[in-house]
């Protein structure tokens, strides 16, 4: 596989890269990509406000399955849209074994994303998941499939199986994905299995499942030559290339190698152990992109010069006018990047993943202290939930970020809850879609961007005040 572009476009979630982000990237001859991190509750939230341009109901329309395209519009969808002041209809929260309701929605949300970034135009698209939420995975995979989504983009783990699953999931047939569980016996059953012939007959189709999908390109998110050659040589079905992600990338971050050390900041010390041996990478053969700090002319050529493909650039597209980050937090960082003061901090404790997560120093954000301490602590969404197998061998769910007392009877340990933050609530108030409580209290935003944030400025021509995902694509191609 030898990919015609040299500029992929960071999967920024929640949320963040969404259709339209990706379809602006694709249609200039880049990789667009949406993100699929919590792509249902995305939709079902975007259906809430009302749909006002009518894009929703053009991709819902175009579904295949139209029985559960009404039904999910019909919960859902809200004419002329909610009030600020009104709580969003929850959506189901994700286990191993998905209610149909989720089920349907999850599948839906996937081909809807992938539908609009690709309507209209030849570029390729791709969908970006995280190993570290898995449960979605495959339901997310065949709507995305279903919409002919061009690339699958993986990191925030060792996604070894995923291959596989585009494989079987392209031949129509049932496809299961083995998932973490803490404290996991050898041979307990805890499998997330998907059948697009079950799905499809139990809405009402006596058909068979499309038996010819396309099967999307796998691109393996990783930091190491180390995990390339794993994955190139372990993993059940064909990868097609790696995206290598330095230690100043936005969002997770892969743990330094070795002991956690820290600086007298706070953040972790990445050292020349965690550089990855591109020579190494290259020697594999297949295509490689370098991310994590890419974002101008003279990088793009040297990313080409070490024998890689291109560069992924996340952080140049989070804040352009496409991209779903709420206005109000893009113009913060713009004004804090022209004046040299935009400040990234690696947070070692605030993802409750336990992976090392940037964010943005903003007054409003869960970055704030204040603020931190000042939200009540609960999880309500679900995504980023640990599995973990219970005395008895049943399955429990549990969230470092959830109530103390909680975690701590499913048998989590204390200072395991230190500092971390519920980036569920609040990535999805980060793109405007953030709930609002019983007593009329907003979830407060978190910005993550990478440590090259404050060059956003470079995209801004003169006497603009915002720039497009045009002005970053024409700045790296051309200088």
């Amino acid at each position: 596989m030898e990919p015609n572009f040299r500029i992929i476009q960071g999967g920024m979630g929640v949320g963040v890269s969404n259709w339209v982000l990706a379809k602006s990237v694709a249609q200039r001859g880049a990789l667009g990509v949406v993100s699929g991190t919590g792509i249902a509750t995305v939709l079902a939230r975007r259906l809430q406000g009302g749909d006002p341009d009518g894009h929703l109901r053009r991709a819902v329309e175009a579904f295949p399955l139209q029985n559960i395209a009404r039904r999910v519009w019909n919960r859902y969808f809200l004419q002329g849209g909610r009030t600020a002041a009104t709580p969003f209809i929850s959506t189901p929260v994700p286990q191993l074994e998905f209610c149909q309701a989720l089920e349907e929605l999850t599948v839906l949300a996937a081909f809807t994303e992938v539908f609009l970034a690709k309507e209209g135009h030849a570029g390729v698209v791709g969908i970006n998941l995280l190993e570290k939420v898995q449960t979605p995975t495959l339901a997310t995979l065949f709507g995305a499939m279903l919409a002919g989504v061009d690339y699958v983009l993986m990191g925030a783990g060792i996604p070894r199986y995923i291959p596989g699953v585009l494989d079987t999931l392209a031949r129509g047939e049932s496809v299961q994905l083995k998932v973490d569980v803490a404290s996991a016996a050898p041979g307990d059953p805890f499998i997330s299995r998907f059948d697009p012939a079950a799905f499809m007959a139990k809405n009402g189709h006596s058909d068979t499942p499309p038996s010819k999908l396309k099967r999307p390109f796998f691109l393996a998110i990783v930091s190491s030559a180390t995990l390339a050659m794993t994955l190139a040589r372990k993993s059940n079905g064909r990868v097609d290339g790696f995206i290598i992600e330095t230690s100043v990338a936005g969002g997770h971050n892969a743990p330094p190698r070795g002991p956690l050390q820290l600086t007298s900041s706070g953040e972790p010390v990445y050292g020349t152990r965690d550089d990855a041996d591109l020579n190494k990478i290259a020697a594999i053969g297949l295509p490689f992109y370098l991310a994590g700090g890419f974002g101008t002319h003279a990088q793009l050529q040297w990313a080409l010069a070490q024998g890689a493909a291109g560069i992924q650039v996340g952080t140049a597209f989070a804040f352009c006018n496409e991209s779903a980050i709420r206005p109000d937090l893009k113009r913060q960082v713009i004004e804090l990047a022209r004046a040299g003061q935009a400040r990234v901090f690696t947070d070692p404790r605030a993802s409750p993943t336990g992976f090392p997560f940037k964010v943005l120093a903003l007054r409003q954000s869960m970055s704030n202290p204040d603020i931190y301490a000042q939200r009540k602590r609960k999880c309500d969404m679900g995504y980023l939930r640990m599995l973990y197998r219970r005395e008895d061998g049943t399955l429990g769910y549990r969230c470092a970020a959830e109530p103390v007392d909680d975690y701590i009877a499913k048998g989590g340990l204390i200072e395991e809850t230190t500092g971390r933050k519920c980036l569920c609530n609040a990535l999805f108030s980060t793109i405007g879609l953030g709930q609002i409580d019983a007593q009329g209290e907003f979830e407060i935003a978190i910005v993550t961007a990478g440590d090259d944030v404050s060059g956003i400025q470079r995209y801004i021509r003169n006497g603009a005040d915002c720039y497009s995902a045009a002005d970053v694509l024409d700045c790296i191609c051309n200088g």
